[in-house]
């Protein structure tokens, strides 16, 4: 029994230790999927803005971007604890660039964008 138990722990070990790294490479894909499509997100957003602003006003474009910034908001949810710098959070940023017009929070979350290699999407 003593020799099983010997010849069985390696191959268990390997088991957990290979399994402990399997759950940390899903975990570093998830949080890779949740920025991109953050900066999805926002990029839509702030496209759907840029548009509204440069036409003359069309209730029908205001609703786009309300829907776009509720988007976001969405987007930013599992992320929002994540520093930008400025003592902000990206939940923080977020909400004040969709909601109140910040021009400093929206560089935060672009800049933060930029960081997470999903530069490309924001505007």
């Amino acid at each position: 029994m003593t020799r099983w138990i010997k010849a069985a722990l390696p191959v268990v070990a390997l088991v957990v230790l290979g399994t402990g790294c399997s759950s940390q490479g899903q975990d570093d894909q998830r949080l890779t999927e949740r920025r991109e499509n953050y900066c999805t997100q926002l990029g839509g957003w702030q496209k759907a803005r840029n548009a509204a602003a440069e036409d003359t006003p069309d209730p029908d474009e205001y609703d786009e971007v309300g829907a776009a910034a509720q988007d976001v908001l969405l987007a930013m949810r599992p992320l929002r604890d994540e520093p930008v710098g400025q003592g902000r959070t990206l939940g923080e940023a977020t909400a004040a660039a969709t909601e109140n017009s910040d021009p400093e929070a929206e560089g935060l979350a672009v800049r933060y964008c930029g960081e997470v290699g999903f530069e490309t999407l924001t505007r």
